[in-house]
């Protein structure tokens, strides 16, 4: 049905606390694997190797993690945790897969087509939901979920969570009712100035008028 995991290795680690700063020196990630019915693995994972299997694998692949050649487990990116000041990587969560086990992950959302009222009407695309939260056995994740927004012909039509085409396999755990796209029409600001112009022409036979009854 797929390729094989791509692999990622790496070591169990002993240091806790601050003692793992000088892994991150050494070029090492602590991290930690964990999963139902098992006991957390601190592990330390090369951060160059890492960095590059992020680049090349979706957000939810599935990868197969070796522990000192050994001891193997399949598993998830679960989170990262980056310093904001160097936005380096600080810390992972893995997150271990069993067999027959479903799992529950966020999947971006990506859009696809023409909206009629963005390109024609002079609307705004709004992205209200970049992600949808699902559960599914880990084999048939998908990378993204797709939906075009060609429904989008005029300001009043939106596109909910239910509306998007869910995997087979794959169960929505996001509120259905949620707004994930939709137009908001354009803000009109330029015809007040013509409109004060008009008003003022109109007042001005008026003002005239008023003199000349005066005067006689």
């Amino acid at each position: 049905m797929s390729s094989a995991p791509s692999v990622l290795k790496a070591t169990r680690r002993e240091e806790i606390g601050k003692k793992v700063s000088h892994l991150r020196g050494a070029g090492q990630i602590p991290g930690v694997v964990f999963g139902h019915g098992m006991t957390s693995i601190p592990v330390a994972v090369d951060a160059h190797e890492f960095e590059h299997l992020r680049r090349t694998v979706h957000s939810n692949a599935i990868l197969e993690l070796q522990l000192g050649g050994k001891e193997k487990h399949r598993v998830l990116i679960h989170g990262v945790q980056v310093d904001p000041r160097t936005r380096k990587l600080i810390h992972i969560d893995l997150f271990a897969i069993r067999s027959g086990e479903e799992v529950t992950v966020d999947i971006p959302l990506v859009t696809c087509g023409e909206s009629y009222a963005a390109s024609k009407l002079g609307g705004t695309l709004l992205h209200n939901a970049t992600h949808v939260r699902v559960r599914a056995m880990p084999e048939v994740l998908p990378e993204s979920i797709e939906f075009s927004i060609e429904p989008l012909k005029d300001f009043d039509t939106a596109i909910h969570l239910r509306d998007l085409p869910m995997p087979a396999g794959v169960t929505l755990l996001s509120d259905p009712d949620e707004i994930v796209a939709k137009v908001a029409a354009p803000h009109v600001t330029e015809e007040a100035a013509p409109a004060a112009e008009e008003a003022a022409a109109a007042e001005a036979p008026a003002a005239d008028g008023g003199e000349s009854a005066s005067e006689s």
